[in-house]
């Protein structure tokens, strides 16, 4: 895969350290031949970014507040002054308050749901609204990051189900607007992985060792697999490809119960 992405620019949103989603799309990218942008939140997660995007030949990182119009404005006004156009955007933003990722879904805050859609959902709208002049001019791709406990109930995943549902309602409809102008937008679905965001939901680890024991490739998702079906949806090769949910889960979405030898 060497040179599907060879020619190709874009930004990688979401990165928090070197067990992130958003890293292994971003390093597999890179392999790939894409040159990279990136952002982040805060000091504390531009400290850890630096080196990571050093390490891929990147000097661009820029901080965003997705939650602040003005932020996300700058940030694209700066990423259309360094390049003209872009191929590529990857959406790898969630969040929730983590004392409401266990228990009943049935105490969701009202503060709490509104803030876990606004970052999680409605943030991938705003950033596609940002990021379509830089790509009306040759098409490209957007993708986002989801998890089947938008269509299916996972124990604890909670409002978090509910926004992933709205998001991947969302690429299904930017997929339509912005198909007719070489724009394709897709979701990819990994299994459970064990990253920072990962484990801010209650019984993390017993649902990552259940979907390893039973998925029928008996494996989670890896970071190179993640980053692998990024660069197809990325490179030319994706280019008929929108609108999609790709499951990266090793199957474990086909199954209506657990393994024979786990009942």
């Amino acid at each position: 895969m060497s040179e599907l992405l060879k020619g190709k620019r874009g930004l990688i949103m979401g990165v928090a350290n070197e067990r992130s989603i958003a890293w292994g799309i971003a390093k597999a990218m890179a392999e790939a031949g894409a040159e990279l942008a990136f952002t982040y939140q805060g000091e504390a997660f531009g400290s850890r970014l630096k080196p990571l995007a050093d390490s891929v030949g990147s000097d661009f990182m820029v901080d965003v507040d997705v939650t602040d119009d003005a932020s996300l404005d700058t940030a694209f006004e700066q990423l259309g002054a360094r390049w003209p156009t872009i191929d590529f955007v990857v959406h790898a933003i969630a969040f929730s308050d983590k004392s409401e990722l266990t228990g009943r879904f049935l105490n969701t805050s009202r503060t709490n749901f509104k803030h876990s859609m606004d970052i999680s959902a409605y943030s991938f709208i705003e950033v596609a609204r940002r990021a379509h002049p830089l790509m009306v001019e040759n098409g490209g791709t957007l993708m986002t990051l989801t998890y089947q406990g938008s269509n299916r109930v996972v124990p604890n995943y909670n409002v978090m189900g509910v926004a992933k549902a709205a998001l991947e309602s969302a690429t299904r409809y930017l997929a339509n607007d912005l198909g007719p102008e070489g724009i394709r937008v897709n979701a990819i679905s990994p299994g459970p992985m064990k990253t920072l965001a990962g484990a801010a939901i209650g019984g993390a680890r017993k649902t990552y060792k259940h979907t390893d024991m039973n998925a029928p490739l008996r494996s989670n998702a890896t970071l190179e697999a993640v980053g692998g079906t990024a660069v197809y949806l990325a490179s030319d090769a994706g280019a008929c490809t929108t609108g999609e949910i790709i499951r990266v889960d090793g199957g474990y979405h086909i199954l209506g119960m657990p393994q024979a030898e786990h009942l």
